[in-house]
């Protein structure tokens, strides 16, 4: 028979006032300012402290990137997606019937109008986002792991960067410098590139993390000493009480709480259907290869917009890798994809040594709008979502913990949350 488990709380046995669903960096970004706020907080995950999605991305505080993947016209480039299982944006033939919905869902938000007011509320969130996120950092005494170089955008001909900006030029619109190099400028900001690249759009104010998965432990620690737990323990269900919350064990074991967060990522929708929630969310299947330290001297993150993926230097290694492949959370990896980036990054960074890396694929969990879910669920003010971040967890986890934290002291938020509401689906 399954037992309804009492949380140790500070010694007392009382239920735990917050449990949270996921501990990549959204979740551990949450327990950290609930736990400033005097929360009592739980941390569920199946694995560890940031030790899947949230491990591998690109280290990347894309404070600037306020454009939603979706773009006036993309359908068109659907057939092209299916015909390319290598190409920067792929989808598997034999998951495009599940895809359908969703894509029809992304088609809708590629209008003018969507365009528009995603992008605004973008603007909105990324400020937000990059204000608590230095603030959480010097709270938590990480800023020295928050590298400053900016992030240099590479274009193969000046035709390939007129295409470009509208893009430019709608970043400008949000108050995103950069500036436009060629030559001797551009060999300076990173020298070793191949000759094909003749001009580039340089983001002075773009930041990285040293390590992304080393950046999240330590926000952990920080957590940790404030008086947030972490236990490692799968989620089979989640279900609503007449007061709180309660979640379901895949041992069967119950744990109650006064409030529930789910930030369990790619998996998240999964949770909130059963609170009557059915969030369109996809998985953006991401690759990469690290490399080991010294491969290459990356003076800064080097986007390639043309192949949808970006070299970065970590304390850990260089590490080669993005791309879009919309796959669902069962298909085996193609590990061909990083194989693939690898041997275009050799040839756009000559001198790049590609031996000893280590592959990897993890599941970014996608809106059709590009917007993140946070906001109550429609069954309960007890439960909240904070997840569909895509690209941007890292970037946007500390923003989606200041509102998050906002939403259960029921206080004012700091931004209009309606258009992040899962209601809007």
């Amino acid at each position: 028979m399954a037992s309804v488990n009492s949380v140790n709380v500070g010694g007392n046995q009382n239920n735990s006032e917050v449990i949270i669903i996921g501990a990549g960096i959204v979740g551990i970004a949450t327990a950290a300012l609930l736990s400033e706020a005097g929360h009592s907080v739980l941390v569920l995950d199946r694995t560890g402290i940031c030790e899947e999605t949230s491990s591998g991305n690109a280290a990347a505080l894309a404070f600037s990137e306020v454009l939603p993947l979706a773009s006036k016209g993309v359908m068109k480039k659907v057939p092209r997606w299916l015909l390319d299982p290598l190409g920067p944006f792929a989808i598997r033939p034999t998951y495009l019937p599940k895809l359908l919905p969703w894509l029809y869902r992304f088609w809708r938000a590629s209008s003018d109008t969507a365009l528009r007011s995603s992008t605004q509320m973008q603007g909105q969130l990324m400020r937000l986002a990059e204000q608590e996120m230095l603030a959480l950092a010097e709270r938590a005494g990480v800023m020295h792991m928050i590298h400053h170089e900016g992030n240099l955008e590479l274009y193969e001909s000046e035709a390939e960067l007129q295409a470009a900006m509208a893009g430019w030029e709608a970043k400008k619109q949000a108050g995103i410098d950069f500036a436009i190099v060629r030559g001797a400028e551009l060999a300076a900001l990173q020298p070793g590139l191949s000759p094909q690249f003749v001009v580039g759009c340089f983001v002075p104010k773009w930041k990285n993390v040293s390590d992304p998965k080393l950046y999240g432990k330590a926000l952990w620690s920080y957590a940790e000493k404030l008086g947030s737990r972490f236990r490692q323990a799968s989620v089979a269900a989640v279900a609503r009480l007449q007061s709180g919350a309660e979640v379901t064990l895949a041992n069967g074991e119950k744990l109650q709480c006064k409030k529930l967060i789910i930030a369990a990522g790619a998996w998240s929708h999964q949770l909130s259907a059963q609170l009557g929630d059915a969030v369109p969310l996809e998985t953006e299947r991401g690759y990469n290869t690290t490399l080991p330290v010294g491969a290459f001297d990356v003076r800064r993150q080097l986007t390639f917009p043309g192949h949808a993926f970006v070299v970065t230097p970590l304390t850990t290694g260089v590490r080669v890798g993005g791309a879009v492949e919309l796959g669902g959370l069962k298909l085996p990896p193609n590990y061909a994809r990083s194989a693939a980036m690898l041997k275009k990054a050799k040839q756009f960074l000559p001198q790049l040594n590609t031996e000893g890396g280590r592959q990897w694929m993890g599941y970014r969990p996608s809106t059709p709008d590009s917007l993140p879910v946070i906001g109550f669920s429609s069954a309960t003010d007890d439960v909240v979502y904070a997840f569909g971040h895509g690209h941007l967890g890292l970037t946007q986890s500390a923003a989606t913990a200041r509102l998050v934290t906002q939403l259960l002291n029921h206080e004012k938020t700091a931004l209009p949350v309606s258009a992040l509401s899962p209601k809007r689906f």
